[in-house]
C-alpha cells in the first residue's frame, strides 16, 4: 500500500507538475522518444509505477515488445537510433548525477539541434526523476489488473 497519495495531500503542487508533463507531451518532442526516456530512468531509480505506466503507454503508441525488453541494455542494442541514443545517455548521466561533458553536450545539441525540442528534452528528464524520487518513497504501486496494466 502506498504511504500518501501525493496528489491528495499536496494537489496544487502535484498538479503543477502533472501540467509540467503535459506541457512537455504537448511539444515538438517525440512522444515515443519520451515514453523511452521516461522507462529508463525509472529502471534506473527503481520506481516500479512509473515502469508499469510507460511500458503500457509505449505499447499502445506502437512500441515493440523487443525495444521495451532492450532498453535496460539499450548500449548493445542495434535497435535504437542515433538521436535516442543521446537522450538515452543523457538521461542517464543526469539520473546518475554524473558530469554531462561538453562532447556529450556537443553531440546531444546535434541530435536536436531545435532549441525548442532540446528544452523539452531536458525537462523531460528531469520531470521523470521528480515523479519517481516521490512514487519511489512512497511506495506508490502499479494499478495491477486495471486498464494501465
Amino acid at each position: 500500500m502506498s504511504r500518501l497519495n501525493i496528489a491528495e495531500a499536496a494537489p496544487a503542487s502535484y498538479q503543477a507538475l502533472i501540467r509540467s508533463q503535459r506541457a512537455v507531451h504537448d511539444s515538438p518532442l517525440d512522444n515515443a522518444l519520451c515514453e523511452l526516456v521516461k522507462i529508463r530512468v525509472s529502471q534506473l531509480n527503481g520506481c516500479l509505477f512509473c515502469i508499469d505506466m510507460h511500458t503500457t503507454q509505449a505499447r499502445r503508441d506502437g512500441e515493440s515488445e523487443q525495444r521495451l525488453h532492450h532498453l535496460a541494455a539499450w548500449h548493445e542494442s542495434p535497435l535504437y537510433d542515433e538521436r535516442e541514443r543521446a537522450a538515452l545517455a543523457y538521461a542517464e548521466a543526469v539520473t546518475r548525477c554524473e558530469n554531462v561533458g561538453d562532447a556529450q553536450w556537443a553531440d546531444l545539441r546535434a541530435r536536436f539541434p531545435a532549441e525548442e525540442e532540446l528544452g523539452h528534452l531536458v525537462l523531460q528528464v528531469a520531470l521523470i526523476n521528480a515523479l519517481n524520487r516521490l512514487a519511489v518513497p512512497l511506495r506508490t504501486e502499479p494499478l495491477l489488473g486495471s486498464p494501465m496494466a
